[in-house]
């Protein structure tokens, strides 16, 4: 098992390697998986992971709602609330769709504009995998957004192998540690079901050289 202290020890190496940037750098997580066949659809990997510590960037949020809970959203903070109305419109300029898809990290929806969100916008949000997240119509919005801001959505694309942004430079080590920590517990989880394991894990700045921490599990 990799210990908080041996990613502390990681990130503290990683950032070192990655000085001299005129740019604040992230700081990513990657898990190289063996024994799966990415042919096999029930072999690729997803899940999700809860970060406490944030990515070390503020990941902005579009919340498709009406009503109360279009009120409601504004006060929570939100950075983005668009009506039936305004969802109609982007089904119709898909360049438009494509725009607020890149600008945006996070897509949350009302549950009767679920339906509609899905099939105006899911050939543009799904292959991001920025597909809109139901909320139900008594939940408090603030607990919500703070909680999305902070929830990745990963899986395995062409390769066996997951990458995720776990921090900033600027962001103590700790936080960061415990971030990769909690990426790598929601990753084993989803392993559980017998599909494949943890080959190594690296930690690396974005301009990085990558510092290898080995195999688990």
């Amino acid at each position: 098992m990799i210990s908080k202290e041996a990613l502390k020890e990681a990130v503290r190496q990683a950032k070192e390697a990655g000085k001299g940037r005129k740019f604040k750098q992230g700081l990513e997580l990657q898990v190289t998986l063996e024994n799966l066949d990415l042919k096999k659809t029930e072999e690729r990997i997803s899940f999700e992971a809860l970060l406490p510590h944030g990515n070390g960037r503020k990941r902005r949020v579009v919340l498709f709602a009406e009503g109360e809970m279009a009120l409601r959203a504004k006060e929570a903070g939100a950075d983005l609330v668009l009506s039936r109305a305004e969802l109609e419109e982007l089904g119709k300029n898909p360049k438009k769709a494509k725009r607020l898809a890149r600008e945006y990290d996070v897509f949350l929806a009302q549950p009767d504009l679920m339906p509609l969100a899905g099939r105006l916008l899911g050939r543009i949000l799904g292959p991001r995998d920025k597909i809109p997240k139901p909320l139900p119509p008594n939940v408090n919005l603030q607990q919500a957004l703070e909680r999305y801001r902070k929830l990745l959505f990963l899986r395995t694309r062409d390769q066996p192998a997951i990458r995720a942004r776990i921090g900033g430079e600027e962001m103590p080590e700790e936080e960061v540690a415990e971030n990769a920590l909690s990426v790598l517990e929601a990753l084993e989880t989803a392993l559980q079901k017998g599909k494949g394991r943890i080959k190594a894990v690296y930690v690396k700045t974005t301009m990085g050289k990558p510092v290898k921490l080995g195999a688990r599990g």
